[in-house]
């Protein structure tokens, strides 16, 4: 199986831990990462998804971000948005995207608690493209 992964910029040090945690389960479960794009933020993901879910040698593709609260709705606002289209293109290319994007409304010390919730998204990929063959 063939992967991409988009992974976002923002909150670097965190989705930078998602991104190692990702590859080496990705190569645990033998799948091979062979497309990652970064991208400014989560809100940026799916035009980047698009891209590699267009690609003939792309399996499927694992979203990595971190949304934190801040002092306004931004927040949801940017995770709403960003899922909801994500999930349209995983229906759209026949392909699944890993929901590896952490938040809304947690702290930063939440976000660096769940940087291994990369690994489930990776997982999700894989499973849902052997149930799809």
């Amino acid at each position: 199986m063939k992967i991409g992964i988009v992974v976002s910029e923002f909150n670097y040090d965190i989705t930078m831990m998602m991104l190692e945690r990702a590859k080496a389960h990705a190569e645990f479960l033998d799948a091979k990462v062979v497309d990652t794009i970064h991208v400014p933020g989560v809100y940026d993901m799916p035009l980047a998804v698009k891209k590699l879910l267009s690609k003939k040698d792309i399996d499927g593709v694992v979203t990595l971000g971190a949304v934190i609260e801040g002092e306004t709705d931004h927040d949801d606002v940017v995770i709403g948005q960003a899922t909801r289209k994500l999930t349209d293109l995983s229906v759209e290319f026949d392909k699944p995207v890993g929901l590896g994007i952490t938040g809304p409304g947690m702290s930063r010390l939440q976000a660096e608690e769940r940087v291994e919730r990369a690994k489930a998204a990776v997982e999700s990929v894989v499973k849902m493209h052997k149930c799809l063959k």
